[in-house]
């Protein structure tokens, strides 16, 4: 059963400052938490709390059941000092078992990414022995130190994680500290998982004076100051730190990955070594308004880019701008002012006192999109469109307004997936077509300066498939149900998964009308499952199921799906 982690991560973090009481009493005895209370019923849910770390039994841990089909209903207790919960009185149905303790994880029974597997009451199964395992926080921890050792107050030490729940790995940005005046930071809480850091920050000493003067910009600087000559610099103080990941490089490639436990407590320490800092001029066209636009760089970092905070930018004459305060690297430019902006990709700035022409650089464009919905009359509030790069990550998005109209704006270069979210529902694109701009399947090319006019014609997902997952013929509970769409490498956007019930039941929603395979994957939360290559290989096992088109219908699977084994 999926989690609605919308919903569910609120409520807990909620429900997590109520942790007192040394034995299991109802909800009712814990304070005004609101809620509707589950109809008197014959069952028993009940079990023990542990720690996943050491199963250890939690006491004062928040125990929760919710009727699956109405979230307004559940009930609250705190377990006792052995661990133990107990729910009595609950009517035959499924229910989602979630817990809460300061100093864990929050999570649902046999959580996976999004998903977990509910408890069935009635249907002759063990519900009175459940064992809810919660994560221990985990810290990571360290300080940043310059090249003789002392610490560097207020850089910026920056966690990504690698993200698997859009069943291929992708390392994204998940949060940031700032160092304390003894150079050390802290990360917290944070769930198992693999992480990596990066640090950056500013030497205290460096000094970037400007570049010597151009003959026309020395005899102007002269008249201005009188014949006084500008005070003299040590060069050897013009530095700056490169971006640098943990274990000390400074290429994300080459970056550690930090795998984290429950409860562990992980040190890195990180050391910024200062390189020769770039005096750059940047020859700019005229913004149209006397003035300039303003270069601003970034780096790649994983399946993302990164800013890099530039010390220093004057005018040095019209046209002309000094950056410094840069190290040697390669670097995407981006020149953004009213109305107009240009990009350069893959730069490799190593020179000091280089001059960047940006007539080579490519205009920024925009595309304007216009939305329809097949068999809708009316568009639902918080439709987004958004614009995915190669790298998997949205590079711009844009609210669609009541007309179903959204124009995406400083728009690079280059090849993009069109995907939409939001709604309230599922859409996938049936249709796309453009003006201005190639289009193959739901991707979109844009090229140097243009703005492309698209038409997309989207479906929503109202389609619903039941069904059980087996094993020798008995109820197989935590699977991995997947419904796999036809040509997966170009539909990623009509995958569904779920998580087999304590039962061995499940419910895929959202369904658009098409042609499908299902299957289910024991522990399979770690393969590559979007990827054609992977789920090729669990495909022949697996179910056809042709979807049709009315709307809300739900499809019952009368013969049992099998478990495959990864």
């Amino acid at each position: 059963m999926a989690v609605c982690s919308n919903l569910v991560r609120p409520f807990w973090l909620a429900m997590a400052v109520c942790l007192f009481g040394a034995r299991a009493l109802p909800a009712q005895q814990i304070g005004n938490v609101p809620q509707a209370p589950i109809p008197g019923g014959s069952y028993r849910i009940a079990g023990t709390v542990v720690s996943k770390a050491d199963l250890r039994p939690l006491a004062r841990a928040r125990i929760t059941v919710r009727d699956a089909k109405d979230s307004q209903k559940f009930q609250s207790m705190i377990t006792s000092e052995d661990g133990k919960y107990e729910f009595i009185g609950l009517p035959a149905g499924k229910y989602s078992l979630g817990g809460a303790r300061r100093g864990f994880i929050s999570a649902s029974y046999d959580q996976h990414d999004q998903f977990s597997t509910a408890i069935v009451t009635g249907a002759g199964l063990d519900i009175e022995t459940l064992v809810l395992r919660l994560a221990p926080d985990a810290v990571i921890t360290g300080r940043v130190l310059d090249e003789v050792g002392e610490p560097v107050r207020h850089a910026m030490v920056t966690l990504y994680f690698d993200d698997h729940s859009s069943g291929v790995d992708e390392i994204r940005q998940s949060n940031s500290a700032q160092t304390d005046d003894l150079g050390e930071y802290e990360l917290t809480p944070l769930r198992p998982g693999t992480y990596f850091l990066s640090a950056s920050g500013k030497p205290w000493y460096a000094v970037h004076p400007p570049s010597e003067s151009a003959p026309s910009e020395k005899a102007h600087s002269e008249s201005d100051q009188q014949g006084e000559a500008p005070p003299a610099v040590d060069r050897s103080l013009d530095v700056a730190y490169p971006i640098t990941y943990y274990p000390d490089v400074t290429e994300a490639d080459d970056a550690l990955p930090i795998p984290i436990r429950g409860g562990e407590r992980v040190e890195a320490d990180i050391h910024l070594i200062p390189v020769p800092s770039l005096h750059l001029r940047f020859h700019l066209p005229d913004n149209g308004n006397h003035g300039f636009l303003v270069p601003q760089l970034e780096q790649p970092a994983f399946d993302g880019y990164t800013h890099v905070q530039t010390n220093i930018t004057r005018s040095v004459s019209p046209g002309l701008v000094e950056v410094t305060g840069i190290p040697a690297g390669r670097y995407n430019i981006r020149l953004y002012g009213a109305g107009q902006g240009l990009q350069m990709t893959g730069v490799d700035l190593t020179k000091d006192g280089e001059e960047v022409d940006t007539s080579k650089a490519d205009a920024v464009g925009s595309v304007k999109v216009s939305v329809q919905i097949s068999g809708e009359a009316t568009l639902p509030p918080q439709l987004t469109v958004g614009l995915r790069s190669g790298s998997r990550v949205v590079a711009i998005s844009q609210a669609v307004n009541s007309k179903g109209e959204a124009e995406l704006q400083q728009v690079a270069v280059g090849r993009y997936e069109v995907v939409v979210w939001g709604g309230g529902k599922r859409y996938s694109i049936a249709g796309i077509s453009a003006e201005g701009a190639e289009v193959s399947g739901h991707t979109l090319t844009v090229a140097a300066g243009s703005s492309p006019s698209v038409s997309l014609t989207l479906v929503s997902g109202s389609g619903e498939i039941q069904g059980t997952i087996t094993r020798a013929g008995k109820g197989f509970a935590g699977a991995m149900v997947v419904l796999v769409p036809k040509n997966p490498e170009v539909n990623r956007d009509l995958f569904r998964r779920d998580q087999s019930d304590l039962d061995g039941t499940f419910a895929l929603r959202g369904i658009v009308s098409g042609s499908y395979i299902l299957l289910a994957i024991e522990n399979g939360w770690d393969l590559d499952w979007s990827q054609a290559g992977v789920i090729g290989a669990y495909l022949k096992r697996g179910r056809k199921i042709e979807v049709g088109n009315q709307d809300s219908r739900t499809m019952n699977v009368a013969e049992a799906i099998e478990v495959q084994s990864k």
